[in-house]
């Protein structure tokens, strides 16, 4: 018997919500919209009609797949973060809402810094942060760094979907050596690198360990490996009264603050997210 979209949702909503996933509501739509290869704008307009069998066959393939653990965005193969719709694959983190704050700072310093300004998005994975920021400063141009090769053909993909190729260029770079020459002479260098303790990996949730490139999670024995080697060697890369802008993980901050006080960074300061948890520390290099 034929199911119209609203109930093919409802029934999808449901499932999901027993399985004790958050964002069952989002989610059940993503899976829809993906299903049926409408936009979100068409899946509403269309709720009420039938959806063909292909399409209830298709959605319960992805449902499945959903249910065991695999993230809603790798399924679909993109996700939104700071109001843009990025590609993302299993090669990169999923853009998450914490992020965002990072994003926030890094455009208000960016705005600052006024015309001209160079932003570096380090550990850059599919590049949300720096998109977000040449999206929302059409002043500035920004540079997306990672190690891996893969992340950074996500991150020209995602370059070219936000028609940002005029300001926004990517290079190789691991965040743990000392920057290379070209790299220099930055307003706002901002990082959301890998912070979970080694340890701590397994006990993440099986959609996070099972299913993330591991290689942007582990932050080394106590999460901070990424931070030290940043840090102490990634301040040249900044112009005199640069900032340095981290993303860090639940009772971090005062452990980042402290590293960035003894690598020379003033003006250090914590902020927290919608959450109430301090997520973003900053300092500014003046020497």
């Amino acid at each position: 018997m034929a199911t119209t979209y609203n109930n093919l949702y409802l029934d999808t909503r449901q499932r999901l919500r027993r399985a004790g996933v958050e964002g069952a509501q989002l989610e059940a739509r993503e899976l829809v919209c993906c299903a049926a290869g409408k936009s979100r704008e068409q899946f509403y307009r269309d709720m009420t009609l039938y959806a063909s069998d292909q399409v209830e066959e298709k959605l319960k393939e992805l449902l499945e797949r959903r249910l065991a653990g695999e993230p809603v965005a790798y399924i679909i193969g993109e996700w939104e973060f700071y109001g843009l719709p990025l590609e993302v694959s299993s090669d990169v983190l999923i853009p998450r809402m914490d992020t965002e704050l990072l994003a926030e700072r890094a455009i208000l310093l960016a705005r600052a810094a006024g015309e001209g300004a160079r932003v570096l998005d380090l550990c850059a994975g599919s590049g949300c942060v720096g998109l977000a920021v040449a999206s929302n400063v059409p002043e500035c141009r920004v540079v997306l760094a990672d190690v891996s090769e893969a992340a950074l053909k996500v991150c020209k993909g995602n370059i070219r979907r936000c028609d940002l190729n005029a300001r926004v260029t990517c290079v190789h770079a691991d965040a743990l050596e000392p920057p290379a020459a070209a790299l220099w002479d930055f307003d706002v260098i901002a990082c959301n690198p890998p912070y979970i303790p080694t340890g701590d990996i397994a006990g993440l949730d099986v959609s996070v360990r099972d299913y993330e490139p591991r290689s942007a999670l582990d932050g080394g024995a106590d999460g901070l490996d990424f931070y030290r080697a940043i840090a102490e060697h990634w301040g040249k890369a900044l112009r005199l009264g640069g900032s340095l802008v981290f993303e860090v993980g639940i009772g971090q901050a005062p452990d980042v603050e402290h590293i960035l006080a003894v690598n020379g960074f003033e003006q250090i300061q914590t902020a927290q997210d919608t959450q109430g948890i301090w997520r973003v520390v900053e300092g500014v290099m003046n020497r």
